[in-house]
């Protein structure tokens, strides 16, 4: 396996690269990463299943759409593909710190409202599913955002949650009111992390804000924006920088609940616990405010 590996990364590269050293490396919870190198080059390897084949692919074409944005640091894909009973992604290598200061979060944030105005399409969606953590995300092209969230976000996560025997509200009247309470916000489509928590979120060595593991689409802005206020929040010169490069619409603090009851009902799906408690409670308020 590591030695297909290594040939798919020569021929990627254009540059022999057989593997000398391989150490395993932090990566999620999802697959097995390895860094890998011949003495003089090195890689991030993330491996799963045959089967997830796709998870990867969609993640390398997300990275490679966000790279191409030249605004916000992200891991260049390499080369992705199977080999025996294996799936495997490769991507540059990024020597990863223990923090920064303020002035790298206020950076964090300006470059990514660059990639939110910079990366724009003419629909809600994208050109192919993917998933968040390891559950399916449908991005069927919409004119609609209200109707893109309410149905493909919103809408599906509790159909998932019900079959897992949850007591939630009937999903036809779930999906109507999230699509009433967005009726009246039109944002531009624009490219998204689509599962910006502080787990995805770094500082290199050098001092470099990078971003990783995306679940891209083009969507409204502040979903990305409402994840990292979920589990704590980045540090206030991120918010400082993002809105001094471009200010959020009114009625955030609304939307930033729902946007985000997205993520608690996917940990529910994904984990279950206390997440569905979690969840019910804000599709409470949904049908309260």
């Amino acid at each position: 396996m590591w030695t297909e590996i290594a040939k798919q990364i020569s021929h990627a590269t254009g540059k022999p690269f057989e593997i000398k050293d391989r150490r395993s490396v932090g990566g999620g919870s999802i697959s097995q990463s390895y860094a890998v190198t011949d003495g003089t080059e090195s890689y991030f390897v993330k491996l799963n299943r045959a089967s997830e084949y796709e998870m990867f692919v969609a993640e390398a074409l997300g990275l490679k759409e966000m790279y191409e944005t030249r605004t916000i640091r992200v891991p260049q894909p390499i080369c992705w593909g199977t080999t025996a009973d294996s799936a495997y992604i490769v991507m540059e290598l990024l020597e990863l710190g223990r923090g920064g200061g303020s002035q790298v979060w206020e950076t964090m944030g300006e470059q990514l409202a660059l990639m939110h105005y910079q990366g724009i399409a003419e629909q809600f969606g994208w050109h192919r599913n993917n998933t968040i953590g390891s559950t399916p995300q449908i991005n069927h092209w919409m004119d609609s955002w209200a109707d893109f969230f309410a149905e493909h976000r919103i809408g599906y996560q509790v159909r998932l949650a019900k079959r897992r025997g949850a007591n939630y509200p009937d999903v036809k009247k779930v999906v109507e009111r999230v699509r009433s309470i967005l009726g009246d916000h039109h944002p531009q489509p624009s490219l998204v992390h689509g599962d910006l928590w502080g787990g995805n979120a770094a500082v290199t060595e050098a001092g470099e804000p990078v971003i990783l593991d995306p679940a891209t689409y083009y969507g409204d802005r502040e979903v990305d924006i409402a994840m990292t206020e979920l589990f704590g929040g980045f540090p206030a010169s991120f918010y400082q920088g993002y809105r001094a490069t471009w200010e959020l619409d009114a009625g955030y603090q609304r939307r930033k609940d729902l946007y985000n009851l997205y993520h608690i009902l996917n940990h529910f799906n994904l984990f279950g616990g206390g997440y569905g408690s979690q969840a019910g409670r804000m599709l409470d308020r949904l049908f309260k405010d």
